[in-house]
């Protein structure tokens, strides 16, 4: 490997492998419709377009995590971007339903960018500097949800829905090219054979300290997930606010998970991974709490719901730098296999929240069952965030002693 293939890269091309990543799972979502007229398919199987790739990253993390540990985070990400790129363009030339999901779903490589560019921050810089870093990523990355589907929605009604999975295919090309001259490979240390790896994977497996961040990732983003799948019914049950009211305020939690990250971005070299994150739990949790009493005591308002929900996205933001850092941290020579674990939980539990949000809010049950059940969400992050705490209070005198 040459000299300049192992200069690490800068942030704004972790930025835009991250943000790459989230855009491919939203900026197309106003097309649905259209693909599934124009290719003559029911809409509930097009849909699978965004469930099915939600799946699919899901495995792929477990995947691709152990595959840099082993072979370095700079091929791994550019075979990836490759593949990303070719199933874009099969999915702008497919002419039936089934052609169309099967490169949608090879779509899904690209969650590398996002689930390495945290492991290369790990890679490159101490903890507490990583989540500092990692905070700054999440400010940009919040971004890419609110602004894709506006972009892709006006990507259709100019050239046609095929036109969102060009774009795609052109980002894919710029951002292998930026990655094979930017990033170079930080993984200092890569297993020897997989046999190696997958006999040291215990050792991780068994940490309390793992689970204990990669739980408290999930818990967070979980409460996430119920607020996306809950908030519109509500909104539009109980408040009869209009959509576009209904999108302001479904955005506020975005704007909260900002304002976090900022927070985090700024605050993080001066406190422990595991105070940030508590910090950021009790933040989320206290807004909830507040919510519920408020509709307890009969101020049944929307500022009051979406007030308590913006406390989620602020803690969020505080805590996911740090609880991202800390379960990578365990055994660094398996950071990768540990995002990509800690994601694929993430992500599974994500989807759990928002079937359980399904089955729980409802018209009538409203408010309530969403602030609660966003609330019980989070205090098991809070859980999480207090049991590690205590796990790494114990080390340190441990190894004080």
């Amino acid at each position: 490997m040459a000299p300049a293939d192992r200069t690490p890269p800068r942030m704004l091309t972790l930025i835009l492998l991250t943000g790459v990543s989230i855009l491919s799972l939203n900026m197309f979502v106003p097309s649905l419709v259209n693909i599934a007229a124009d290719l003559d398919a029911d809409y509930t199987l097009v849909s699978l377009a965004i469930a099915g790739y939600l799946a699919v990253t899901a495995v792929l993390q477990i995947v691709i995590g152990p595959l840099s540990d082993r072979y370095g985070r700079r091929p791994v990400l550019l075979w990836a971007i490759a593949l990303f790129a070719a199933a874009s363009l099969g999915c702008l030339m497919a002419e039936d339903v089934w052609t169309f999901l099967f490169f949608r779903l090879l779509q899904a490589a690209i969650v590398a960018g996002g689930a390495l560019s945290r492991v290369v921050v790990r890679d490159m810089v101490p903890p507490k500097e990583a989540a500092g870093l990692l905070g700054t990523i999440a400010m940009a990355m919040a971004v890419a949800p609110m602004l894709g589907p506006m972009v892709g929605g006006v990507l259709d009604e100019l050239f046609g829905w095929r036109s969102s999975f060009l774009a795609f295919a052109l980002m894919g090309v710029a951002l292998f090219g930026l990655t094979w001259f930017d990033l170079g490979e930080t993984n200092a240390s890569p297993s020897q054979t997989f046999g190696a790896q997958i006999r040291s994977y215990p050792v991780l497996l068994r940490s309390g300290r793992f689970w204990g961040y990669a739980g408290c990732m999930a818990f967070s983003t979980g409460a996430f997930f119920a607020f996306i799948a809950g908030a519109p019914l509500v909104a539009t049950a109980l408040f009869q606010v209009s959509p576009g009211m209904l999108g302001l305020y479904v955005g506020s939690i975005t704007g909260g998970f900002v304002l976090g990250s900022f927070a985090a971005a700024r605050l993080a070299k001066g406190f422990e991974l595991e105070t940030m994150m508590l910090a950021g739990r009790i933040v989320a949790c206290s807004g909830l709490a507040a919510g519920l009493l408020l509709f307890a005591g009969g101020v049944v308002h929307e500022l009051a719901l979406f007030g308590a929900t913006v406390f989620v996205g602020i803690g969020n933001g505080i805590t996911m730098p740090s609880s991202n850092v800390g379960a990578m941290s365990v055994r660094t020579d398996l950071a990768g296999t540990a995002s990509g674990l800690a994601g694929a939980l993430t992500m599974g539990g994500g989807a759990l929240l928002t079937w359980m949000a399904g089955i729980a809010v409802t018209a009538q049950s409203g408010a309530t069952a969403l602030l609660g059940l966003m609330f019980a969400t989070s205090f098991l992050g809070l859980l999480c965030a207090w049991w590690v705490h205590g796990l790494a209070r114990r080390a340190a005198s441990q190894e004080a002693s």
